[in-house]
């Protein structure tokens, strides 16, 4: 009773009695305020904007009335055909594939550098500041950057995608190992253990089935990178048969065609991941 009286004194009653069970704290009331004005914002941007001859209500009926199209008559238009969207779509795969292997083997090294009960404080802290801003600076800002620098073609593509790979690499790595049982690191130390025999016997057995989920996340989230930067980059895939028909052919029919094998990609990649964690990850 003691209890309970004390709970009730300290909690926050309306003006009927009730005791307040959600109380708006600062922040809270903050995200509102700054959600609402945003709201306001984009409405009255819609109101005062200058939409030309064209009628907004037509013009949305009209985007409607092609995306139906685009998804209920997809097919090819003489522009491609079968076996070279297919061509496309493995050669986005194979982009995605190579960015993903060669990012993880680099992550894997500056995770470890980066995780502090691995490493000093100062290189751990350098490493986090540098991924930090290059995680910051997105994709296609980079796959510009590098097309600039060394050319276009998939060089770019890879390139450009393997910074932002590495750096959310290097995070998810880092952080995960730094979760490790500080008791072994230490029993393996003291038993002389070298760094390396440290990371192989008490970090990666540990770890190796977070690090094998998020380099598979990766991998979906390289794909849909490698489909978006395949015009961008000049890097061919999909990507760029995709931006052909939409920018250059004014085909809706061959966009929707490519978006619903981009879709059945994504489709097999999340049961295969889903598989993978089941049998893998749930067993371990």
């Amino acid at each position: 009773m003691a209890i309970r009286t004390t709970c009730v004194a300290w909690a926050r009653t309306s003006r009927s009695g009730k005791i307040k069970v959600h109380v708006a704290s600062k922040s809270t009331v903050a995200l509102y305020v700054v959600l609402g004005v945003l709201a306001a914002i984009t409405v009255f941007a819609l109101v005062v904007m200058d939409y030309g001859k064209v009628s907004f209500p037509a013009a949305m009926a009209a985007a409607v009335d092609d995306f139906v199209t685009m998804m209920t008559q997809p097919g090819l238009g003489g522009h491609f055909t079968l076996p070279d969207v297919i061509e496309g779509l493995f050669v986005s795969l194979a982009l995605a594939l190579l960015t993903t292997f060669i990012g993880a083997v680099i992550a894997f090294v500056l995770g470890l550098l980066a995780a502090c009960n691995l490493s000093s404080k100062g290189m751990s802290n350098a490493i986090k500041v540098f991924m930090s801003v290059a995680r910051a600076v997105p994709t296609i800002l980079w796959v510009l950057v590098f097309s600039v620098a060394i050319g276009l073609g998939p060089e770019a593509a890879v390139t450009g995608l393997l910074f932002h790979s590495v750096a959310y690499l290097v995070k998810a790595y880092s952080e995960s190992f730094e979760e490790v049982d500080a008791g072994v690191l230490e029993a393996l130390r003291a038993s002389g253990a070298s760094w390396w025999q440290v990371v192989f016997q008490g970090v990666v057995p540990e770890k190796v089935n977070e690090m094998l989920s998020w380099t598979f996340i990766r991998f979906e989230i390289n794909f849909v990178n490698a489909v978006a930067v395949g015009a961008v980059a000049g890097a061919g895939g999909i990507g760029y048969q995709l931006f052909l028909a939409g920018s250059f052919y004014y085909n809706i029919h061959e966009v929707g065609l490519i978006v619903y094998l981009c879709l059945a990609v994504a489709v097999v990649l999340e049961v295969a991941a889903t598989q993978l964690r089941k049998r893998y990850i749930v067993q371990h």
